[in-house]
């Protein structure tokens, strides 16, 4: 028999209009009974009708997502834990995935009629979502945006203070001839990462100008190392922008019979799955993806809600995790 919406009041000994507000995700419910009711609609496993949900609301209750890959387990564990805060909220999420501005879902997701927020993860070319969102006044968010809006309710990882504490450790345990593979010049992640890297270099009072370009894949992180090694110049430390591009300098060290981190320490950025399961095991800075999820959901939801002004960012802490491929240097 199929549950409803009187089964969830009797049991948990709530009125049935209590329980419509928390499934219609009113204010004026207390917190103790908000969660009340959520564990009984679990346990019953109860799962209110979204089309007359969406009506009383005057919602569609679905949130866009734009991203331009999927192909990053940084970025899928960021968009997992959206759609896991939304889901405990009653909300869809509706995927855009594509490189092209203005694909043809992200022209029917930007309708008001169609989302009631959309979240950019990443966003290229956000200058256009933005004046597109702004245009036809819907709720949005951007994580780990490029560019800084003051305006614009975004959250970021403080990637400066990353690429500062990374190139540190690096110096501590003694290296000085140290490189930096920089990420592409679009990402603000890539720009904030460097300047943390020349940062932490002048202060120790060495020369930050061993920087090559790259572009956060395992092809240039190896097509980089793969120069340096035929030139006969390979730095005893080399900081990465990305894990991806790590694991290439890692690939091509290992090829050419340098040990790791014997010979060369090499560290990454973002913490991606397999920097634990490399051999060995990737020295990196950890970015909250979760973290990231959950307060743009809640940015966007507050805005939709009406209960936060537009404009508010949130800047998260990243983590050095040390592991095994960083080691002090050789004499």
């Amino acid at each position: 028999m199929k549950v409803s919406i009187f089964d969830v009041a009797k049991k948990s000994g709530l009125s049935v209009v209590t329980v419509s507000r928390v499934i219609n995700q009113a204010g004026t419910v207390r917190e103790k009974n908000r969660q009340k009711v959520l564990q009984v609609m679990k346990e019953l496993d109860y799962r209110p009708n979204a089309a007359a949900r969406s009506l009383a609301r005057g919602k569609t209750g679905i949130i866009g997502l734009a991203i331009t890959t999927l192909n990053d387990s940084f970025l899928d564990a960021v968009v997992k834990e959206i759609n896991d805060r939304l889901a405990e909220k009653g909300y869809f999420l509706a995927l855009s995935i594509s490189t092209e501005v203005f694909s043809s879902f992200d022209k029917s997701m930007f309708q008001e009629d169609r989302v009631d927020g959309v979240i950019m993860l990443s966003p290229i070319h956000e200058d256009q979502y933005v004046m597109e969102l702004k245009k036809k006044k819907i709720p949005f968010v951007m994580l780990d945006n490029q560019n800084v809006h003051p305006s614009v309710s975004s959250v970021i990882v403080d990637n400066y203070k990353g690429g500062y504490e990374a190139t540190k450790h690096l110096i501590e345990l003694g290296h000085k001839e140290i490189a930096h593979i920089s990420g592409p010049e679009p990402f603000l992640s890539s720009s904030e990462r460097k300047r943390g890297f020349e940062s932490a270099m002048q202060d120790a009072g060495l020369n930050p100008s061993w920087i090559v370009r790259g572009d956060f894949s395992i092809t240039s992180g190896y097509e980089v190392t793969n120069r340096w090694i035929q030139a006969g110049k390979l730095p005893s430390a080399v900081f990465a922008a990305d894990d991806l591009t790590a694991f290439g300098v890692m690939d091509a060290c290992k090829n050419a019979g340098y040990q790791v981190p014997r010979d060369i320490s090499i560290i990454g950025f973002d913490d991606q799955i397999f920097s634990a399961e490399f051999r060995p095991r990737l020295t990196t800075v950890r970015q909250p993806a979760a973290k990231m999820g959950k307060h743009g959901v809640d940015l966007l939801l507050k805005w939709i809600d009406g209960t936060v002004k537009r404009g508010a960012t949130v800047q998260l802490e990243p983590e050095l995790i040390i592991r095994e491929s960083t080691s002090r240097k050789q004499n």
